[in-house]
């Protein structure tokens, strides 16, 4: 899993069908602590993130496809959860 931050979302007005019923946002990997790691990406949302929500994806096709029950969708990236706090432990 990857933890990241949604800076966007794409707006389309056609796209494939499997994609229709989602929102598809842009993602930055972030550290736990909340700092931008790796290249942005694009993932499918499944639990209504909104902008600088901090999110956890999914980035393996399988797994998505999974979550979506459909063997066949053209998916890689998902978001299957919105992090409320992250707590590092002192040690």
């Amino acid at each position: 899993m990857i933890l990241g931050k949604v800076v966007g979302n794409i707006v389309s007005t056609l796209k494939h069908i499997k994609y229709s019923d989602y929102k598809l946002l842009i993602i930055q990997p972030v550290g736990p602590d909340n700092k931008p790691k790796g290249k942005t990406f694009i993932a499918v949302d499944t639990v209504q993130a909104g902008p600088e929500d901090v999110v956890l994806v999914i980035d393996e096709g399988n797994s998505a496809r999974l979550i979506v029950d459909d063997k066949m969708a053209p998916l890689r990236s998902i978001s299957v959860g919105i992090v409320d706090e992250i707590i590092k432990d002192k040690r």
